[in-house]
């Protein structure tokens, strides 16, 4: 298989709810939600991916770098690259409900383990895919990162116990689904979070606690206070409101904000190794991708998602290489003197 060909049944799977369209840039699918679009005008969605096309890269070859370094640690886990498969879960929702839930994760689940890297699994509406997500992850015997919704706090706690269940590696909060309309058609309240809250949480916590959703640097200060081992740049790609800035363009002053107090990572329109390598160039220590694994997964299952996390791989490598950057650090270390924009 290859990817063009598991782009094509992804297709024939997920319409008329994807278009697999050759650039996922967000035009197409504007306001589908339920679906893969952005919500209202879809701007959101747009502006994350526009926010990383803007930049480019400063190409340099007169250097000593050969084999670039890759590797991430993450919590005291070795990584073989800094990206994760976004926690994005609901195949009867919003992918065309043409492959199980369980078929879904356990090829997100087999191809990170292929690559190297830890999945991410969602909750959703129905608690059934929770569930799913769980089962598959003891069935692998694989540590993954859960996210949980931010239900009221009784059911939020519970369902953090069940996740527990799974031996995960960590636990998140996916707090920008407090605007997500999918929750909400199926009857189900999701709020935003307090600083108590997040302290009730990670107080529940035995794991590392991330926190996403985090836009602005005031709310990653008070993440940090309320104890979070790292947190996610994301607006929820561009699914929760609408006319929000690309996580590209707010991202470098909540790095500053953090300071190195816990993890920074983000997601949103990053579709190849360039992207990532420029999320790492803008500060983020680890970089989600959504919408693309998820799309290969119901494509092509593990065999898809393993290919296009090794092309991730290799166009990342490739970027190091060819902006002189011997590992993770020297991408960060150097920040925008590789990049224009």
């Amino acid at each position: 298989m290859t990817l063009k060909e598991a782009a094509k049944n992804a297709k024939e799977l997920m319409m008329p709810q994807c278009r697999m369209c050759p650039e996922c840039n967000g035009i197409a699918c504007r306001g589908e939600v339920p679906g893969m679009g952005g919500k209202g005008t879809g701007a959101s969605f747009m502006n994350n991916y526009k926010a990383l096309a803007a930049f480019t890269l400063n190409m340099r070859t007169l250097h000593d770098v050969h084999e670039p370094d890759l590797s991430f640690d993450l919590f005291g886990q070795t990584l073989a690259m800094p990206v994760m498969p976004a926690p994005v879960t609901g195949v009867k929702i919003n992918m065309g409900n043409k492959v199980s839930e369980e078929d879904y994760i356990r090829a997100v689940v087999q191809g990170s383990r292929a690559v190297g890297i830890v999945p991410m699994v969602g909750d959703s509406a129905f608690k059934s895919f929770l569930e799913d997500n769980l089962k598959v992850l003891k069935e692998e015997q694989l540590a993954g990162i859960p996210f949980i919704k931010p239900w009221n706090n009784e059911e939020l706690l519970s369902r953090i116990g069940l996740a527990m269940t799974s031996n995960p590696f960590a636990i998140g909060v996916d707090i920008d689904s407090a605007g997500l309309d999918t929750l909400k058609m199926h009857g189900q309240r999701v709020d935003p979070k307090s600083l108590a809250d997040l302290q009730l949480i990670k107080k529940s916590l035995t794991v590392p606690f991330i926190v996403k959703g985090i836009m602005t640097p005031d709310e990653a200060l008070l993440a940090l206070e309320a104890g979070a081992d790292a947190l996610v740049v994301s607006n929820h790609g561009g699914r929760v409101l609408d006319s929000v800035p690309g996580t590209a363009t707010v991202l470098p002053a909540i790095v500053e904000a953090v300071a190195g107090r816990a993890k920074v990572f983000v997601d949103g329109g990053v579709r190849s190794g360039v992207d990532v390598f420029k999320m790492l160039a803008l500060g983020a220590d680890a970089v989600l991708i959504g919408r693309p694994f998820a799309q290969y997964a119901i494509g092509g299952g593990e065999e898809a998602v393993t290919l296009y996390g090794k092309k991730i791989y290799t166009e990342l490598k490739g970027a190091m290489l060819m902006t002189g950057c011997k590992n993770l650090a020297e991408v960060r270390a150097k920040g925008k003197t590789v990049l224009n924009g």
